[in-house]
């Protein structure tokens, strides 16, 4: 895995893993890589030192198939912050699967009632939702088992 320091239009900093610089070139050019905190798609490398990560572990979770894994820091300590919040965030909010566009536009126009939920959306559905003015947070796919 290739380890790269982002950053998008806005100044958002962020880590992207991919399995090459093509991909990564891939990703970019298609407009799948988008920044974890505000969603656009306007994002660079930022220069940085060659970092890979050649663990076993071979697990990749997205925002959509084959977009890259978004990690808040390699230090442990930094890791282990984050796996909380995800569990928090999994513990507190409703799976809505595939229909998370849909849900979050029922909410937001009265037709739901309001509550947390987390569910799929592709890069393009949630451009979207934020130009409707529907808050979402582009996060990464949450596993299968999430967080065990």
């Amino acid at each position: 895995m290739k380890v790269l320091d982002l950053e998008c239009s806005h100044q958002h900093r962020f880590e992207g893993w991919f399995a090459s610089e093509d991909e990564f070139q891939r990703q970019l050019q298609s407009e799948l890589l988008a920044c974890p905190l505000c969603g656009t798609t306007s994002v660079r490398k930022r220069l940085s030192a060659p970092h890979l990560n050649l663990s076993s572990v071979r697990t990749t979770t997205s925002i959509q198939p084959d977009e890259s894994v978004v990690a808040a820091s390699g230090e442990p300590a930094a890791q282990a912050q984050w796996l909380t919040a995800l569990r928090q965030l999994v513990a507190n909010t409703e799976d809505v699967g595939e229909k998370f566009p849909e849900e979050a536009r029922r909410m937001h126009y009265g037709e739901a009632k309001e509550r947390s939920i987390r569910g799929q959306a592709s890069a393009l559905q949630t451009r979207e939702l934020l130009d409707e003015g529907i808050v979402v947070l582009p996060l990464p796919n949450l596993l299968k088992d999430p967080l065990h």
